[in-house]
C-alpha cells in the first residue's frame, strides 16, 4: 500500500488573505489582463510561439529605442544572459567581481570555468571599489563584473579607465539598472556589454526574463547565434551556443509593462521619498545617498542598522518586523564569499572584504512596489511598529 502524502500547494483565494499573511519586499507590476489576452489572441493565431517572433522582435526595437541604447537581445532569463556575455567575449581566467549581489552574478562566472576574484566595495554605493581592483588584476585577468546594486551606478569612469589602461573587458550586470540614468545618459552604454534581468522581482518585468545591451552590430549577431544553440542558418553552427531565446509569451508581456513603466517608477519613487522623510531622524538607521545625476528607478529601498546608535541589531530589526508582518530582505546576505563553492577562494578572505561584510551585516530592503499602498506604508514606518 501506498501511504505516500500528495503533495497540495496552498491556494491564496483573495487579496484580503494575501493582505493577512503579510507585506512583502516586493510584488510584480502586470499589465491588464485584456489587453494581454488581445496579444495572446494574436499569438494563438499564428501559432508562432518563440523563434524570434513578431512580439520578439518588435520589444526588442521598443526596449531600445527607451532605453536609449543601440542594440539589445532578448533572453529568457538574466542569468543565461550573463552566462551568454561572457562567452560572447570568450572570456577566461580570472574575473574580478563583487561578493555583494545575488549568487548568480558569480555563478555565471563559475559556469564558464571562469575563477572569480572578489573585490571590496565603496562604502558609499555599495558598488566595486574602483581604487581596490588595480590591486586585484593579474596576468589571468581578462574581464571585470561589477553590479549596479540597486540601480546605483558603479563609478562607470574610473573603471573604464582600468579597462582601457590594462586591456580588459567590462560586463556589467545591470539587472537591477533597467531606465536608469547618469547625466540624462543610460547607465547601459558603458563597458563592452551590459546584462539585464526581467525577473519578477523587478521593476521591470516579462515574468522571467532578460537581455544582453551591446554597442557593435557584429557583436549583436553573434549573441543572437549563441542563444539560438549558435545557429546562422539552417545548417550553419557557428559555436557551442544555447537555448536561451526569450518566447512570445514574455515579449507580450514586455511590450505592455513597457507602457506602465514610467508611471509605476514614479510611484515607487513616491514611497522611496517617504521612507527618506519619515526615518532620516532615527537613530541608527542609514541610507545609501542620493545622486542628483542620476535617474533612479526605485527598484530598491535598502537601509543599513548601526546596532549601537538604533539600540538593535539588524537582524533583531529584521525578525521583530517580521513578527508585525512586514517582511523585508537582508538583501545581500550572506555575501557570495561565504557560500561553500566560493568560500575557500583567496579573495572570500572577510578581512579583505571589510565594508561589504558590513554592509552584508546590516542592511534590510524594506518593502517598495508600485501598488504598495499608503496605508501599508504607514503601517511600515508607524511607531506601533518598531521604530
Amino acid at each position: 500500500m501506498n501511504t505516500a502524502k500528495t503533495y497540495k500547494p496552498q491556494t491564496l483565494h483573495n487579496y484580503a488573505e494575501v493582505k493577512e499573511k503579510g507585506i512583502f519586499v516586493n510584488q510584480p507590476s502586470l499589465p491588464n489582463l485584456e489587453d494581454f489576452n488581445v496579444l495572446l489572441k494574436e499569438i494563438w493565431k499564428s501559432k508562432i510561439l518563440t523563434n524570434n517572433g513578431k512580439f520578439h522582435q518588435q520589444l526588442e526595437l521598443e526596449l531600445a529605442q527607451y532605453l536609449g541604447v543601440e542594440y539589445i537581445s532578448l533572453f529568457t532569463n538574466g542569468t543565461l544572459a550573463l552566462i551568454a556575455a561572457l562567452q560572447v567575449l570568450d572570456i577566461k581566467g580570472e574575473v574580478i567581481t563583487t561578493p555583494y549581489s545575488f549568487v548568480a552574478t558569480t555563478h555565471a562566472i563559475k559556469w564558464n570555468g571562469i575563477t572569480p576574484v572578489f573585490c571590496d566595495i565603496d562604502p558609499i554605493t555599495c558598488n566595486i571599489d574602483p581604487k581596490q581592483i588595480e590591486k586585484l588584476l593579474t596576468e589571468n585577468t581578462s574581464a571585470i563584473l561589477p553590479v549596479h546594486v540597486y540601480g546605483t551606478p558603479c563609478d562607470v569612469e574610473a573603471i573604464q579607465d582600468i579597462g582601457d589602461v590594462y586591456g580588459v573587458k567590462i560586463i556589467y550586470d545591470a539587472a537591477h539598472a533597467f531606465g536608469v540614468k547618469i547625466n540624462n545618459e543610460s547607465i547601459l552604454n558603458f563597458g563592452d556589454l551590459s546584462v539585464l534581468s526581467f525577473h519578477a522581482t523587478k521593476v521591470y518585468n516579462t515574468f522571467e526574463g532578460g537581455a544582453i545591451i551591446c554597442h557593435d552590430p557584429k557583436i549583436k549577431k553573434r549573441i543572437d547565434y549563441l542563444k539560438n544553440f549558435g545557429f546562422a542558418g539552417e545548417t550553419t553552427v557557428i559555436a557551442p551556443g544555447i537555448n536561451a531565446k526569450m518566447n512570445e509569451l514574455q515579449a507580450a508581456v514586455g511590450i505592455l509593462q513597457l507602457k506602465d513603466f514610467e508611471k509605476n517608477r514614479l510611484k515607487r519613487k513616491t514611497i522611496a521619498h517617504f521612507y527618506r522623510e519619515e526615518l532620516k531622524h532615527v537613530s541608527g538607521i542609514e541610507f545609501l545617498e542620493n545622486q542628483p545625476s542620476v535617474v533612479n528607478n526605485y527598484g530598491y529601498f535598502p537601509i543599513f542598522v548601526n546596532s549601537e546608535k538604533y539600540g538593535m541589531t539588524r537582524d533583531e530589526l529584521y525578525y521583530k518586523l517580521k513578527e508585525n508582518k512586514i517582511f523585508g530582505r537582508r538583501y545581500f546576505y550572506p555575501l557570495i564569499s561565504h557560500f561553500p563553492t566560493y568560500r575557500n577562494l583567496e579573495s572570500s578572505n572577510p578581512e579583505k572584504l571589510p565594508w561589504a561584510e558590513k554592509a552584508s551585516e546590516e542592511v534590510i530592503c524594506l518593502p517598495i512596489y508600485a501598488d504598495l499602498e499608503e496605508r501599508d506604508v504607514e503601517r511600515i514606518i508607524s511607531g506601533s511598529c518598531v521604530w
